[in-house]
């Protein structure tokens, strides 16, 4: 029954209470870059987790394989590996998806959301509690980029999912699939987020807020001694 909390914890975790995007504040370039439209935050949202299931399964499994000395690059590998995978597949099934995602869907290599999730959760646990981090983490940062996208792409193009809206269609407000328009719909849903969970500012600077403050200081990075 703990066993299976704590699974459930690590799957509900990344939605709201740690969620990459609106807590974390992480990958925000291409929440940025490709919330115009709300499928292609869709597209994002699903290609970023197929790639941090797939590196947080396969780096868990070999945590105690890969010498500590070159940690990075092999998760560098492997992430990458999938990318380029995940590439090929909407390249060849999605064409249209894949031109819309451009350049960032290779960056989702270096995205400190999979990244992060890889040195500070899959490298320390097993395969199970990984693969359920990695499907909460994705959930969450799906879901942040398909409502960011939609709120984007209906009052700066009046339409959602190729569909038009009445009235807005009409009258578009070409801002907000701007870059300005951008940060402010981000910086509205963050808010609206930190509303729904309660959560405060931080009363000093510091980690001591950080949902990773714990792990980092495990690591002995120095940068969290709370």
């Amino acid at each position: 029954m703990a066993e299976k909390k704590f699974l459930l914890n690590e799957i509900t975790k990344g939605i709201i209470k740690e969620n990459p995007t609106l807590v974390m504040l992480l990958g925000m370039c291409p929440t940025l870059a490709v919330t115009t439209q709300a499928k292609n935050g869709i597209g994002m949202g699903l290609a970023t987790t197929f790639v941090l299931l797939g590196s947080n399964i396969v780096v868990s499994a070999l945590r105690k394989v890969i010498p500590d000395k070159v940690r990075i690059p092999a998760f560098i590998v492997i992430i990458a590996s999938f990318v380029t995978f995940i590439g090929f597949i909407l390249e060849g099934f999605v064409p249209d998806l894949y031109d819309s995602l451009g350049i960032y869907l290779t960056l989702i290599t270096v995205n400190c959301i999979i990244f992060g999730r890889a040195e500070m959760f899959a490298s320390k646990n097993g395969v199970v509690a990984s693969a359920c981090d990695a499907i909460g983490m994705g959930i969450g940062f799906t879901l942040a980029l398909f409502l960011m996208g939609s709120f984007r792409e209906i009052l700066g193009a009046g339409k959602w999912m190729d569909m038009n809206i009445p009235v807005i269609h009409d009258n578009p407000m070409m801002l907000f699939i701007m870059p300005a328009g951008g940060f402010f719909t981000l910086g509205v849903i963050i808010a609206i987020v930190n509303k729904i969970s309660k959560k405060k500012p931080p009363q000093e600077l510091g980690c001591h807020g950080c949902p990773n403050a714990s792990a980092c200081a495990q690591a002995g990075n120095g940068g969290c001694e709370s």
